[in-house]
């Protein structure tokens, strides 16, 4: 079995450094959506009958591409020491179907940003309006957000309404998700490359032999 030499050498460790820094990236993935779950402050706003999911949707779809990127980093890494052509080019192939899907994601979460916001709006002033609910899931928002009433119905005193509260709060952890997604595919192209640059030299050094 041929072994690449010379720079292709210095390609092979580069992609198992580049496959390592990968796999640490999946679990800081991971990690942030699962901060994002289960962050107390979220979770408050978000818990209640009637309480819209999309922005969970994108969470969840968060820590499943962490997960996965975990997996597939571990898979590369294998690919580079072993000089594999099979676990390079599957590498390469779960890498662009990762990428798809995020970019899918990342379309899907652009043009659904204001919905989202749009629901917890509604959903809060719903509950706002509805004296049964309006003790136990308001005063979450209250207290998290540090707000009262609504746009048309301010509280005496306070200077921020919930509904604005509500945007930029959610906004913010919207930009996490959106920063995340953009530095990790970002680092799945620079991978593509180099995955396929040593698959090609594996097989040409083959070829010779």
């Amino acid at each position: 079995m041929g072994k690449v030499e010379g720079g292709m050498k210095c390609v092979k460790y580069l992609l198992f450094v580049f496959n390592f820094i990968f796999w640490l990236m999946g679990s800081f993935v991971l990690a942030v959506g699962l901060w994002l779950r289960f962050d107390p402050d979220t979770v408050s706003l978000l818990n209640g009958d009637g309480a819209p999911d999309t922005f969970f949707i994108g969470v969840y779809i968060l820590i499943g591409a962490g997960s996965l990127v975990m997996l597939v980093g571990f898979f590369g890494c294998c690919g580079a020491v072993r000089e594999s052509q099979c676990l390079l080019g599957s590498f390469f192939a779960c890498l662009l179907i990762i990428f798809g899907a995020e970019v899918a994601a990342g379309v899907f979460g652009f043009l659904n940003k204001d919905k989202i916001i749009q629901d917890v709006q509604s959903f809060y002033k719903n509950s706002y309006d509805d004296t049964n609910n309006a003790t136990m899931i308001t005063n979450s928002y209250h207290k998290v957000l540090n707000c009262c009433g609504t746009t048309e119905a301010r509280c005496p005193g306070e200077t921020k309404d919930c509904v604005s509260a509500i945007e930029e709060f959610f906004n913010n952890k919207l930009y996490i998700i959106g920063y995340v997604g953009i530095g990790i595919a970002g680092v799945m192209i620079i991978g593509m490359i180099f995955s396929m640059v040593l698959c090609c030299a594996i097989r040409n050094s083959r070829e010779v032999l």
